[in-house]
């Protein structure tokens, strides 16, 4: 019979088709990630944490993976405090670092008071690009709680959902926008404030 055989070979394109989430962070080193792990990024109870409520964070800052992606979906849990100034953080995506400087460009699914599940496009058009109205903020948003991050990334489509509820549906109509790049978290400068990012997983999405 040639019905196992098929069954089979079916059963290898789809599994090549759709890789299985994999963890990007162990929980307890920084493998696989790069950035300033010796004065921002640490490591508390199985979390990614940069950042104190009590002390100005002087600039931003980014932990990067050393992979690049492509075609994804991205999910991860993130809780933001703060106490003064511009208290703010993100998941950069299809970014690249900007040569001898500390910041990065590219893609960001922006988190913070006001910008809660929206897309910005950090330091290369430098604007949002789109945004929930204030009706679905207020059903996504969970301030000063762990917030459930989902992105979404196919081809030239973009799509964010904060704790269940989709904030954008993005399509990209620049050919010159890069579809490739690194992913990497954010916490904002000029704020007394505290990130926390954990349960960090992608699944590789095929080429669109």
């Amino acid at each position: 019979m040639k019905l196992v055989p098929f069954l089979a070979a079916l059963a290898l394109t789809t599994s090549l088709l759709h890789a299985e989430p994999v963890a990007l962070f162990d929980g307890k080193s920084f493998a696989g990630w790069e950035g300033d792990t010796k004065t921002t990024w640490r490591i508390e109870n199985g979390e990614i944490v940069a950042g104190d409520v009590t002390k100005q964070q002087p600039r931003n800052e980014f932990l990067a993976t050393v992979k690049r992606y492509e075609n994804f979906e991205l999910r991860l849990k993130i809780k933001l405090t703060g106490t003064e100034g511009f208290v703010n953080a993100g998941v950069q995506f299809r970014t690249e670092r900007i040569p001898n400087h500390h910041e990065v460009s590219g893609f960001q699914a922006d988190f913070g008071a006001g910008y809660d599940g929206a897309l910005y496009d950090e330091s290369r058009r430098t604007k949002m690009l789109a945004k929930p109205d204030k009706e679905t903020l207020a059903k996504a948003s969970k301030p000063g709680e762990w917030n459930d991050y989902r992105i979404r990334v196919e081809g030239d489509r973009i799509q964010l959902w904060l704790n269940g509820v989709q904030t954008v549906d993005y399509t990209e109509t620049d050919p010159k926008i890069a579809k490739t790049g690194i992913i990497a978290l954010q916490i904002h400068g000029n704020a007394k404030s505290e990130v926390r990012y954990k349960d960090i997983t992608i699944e590789e999405l095929p080429a669109k």
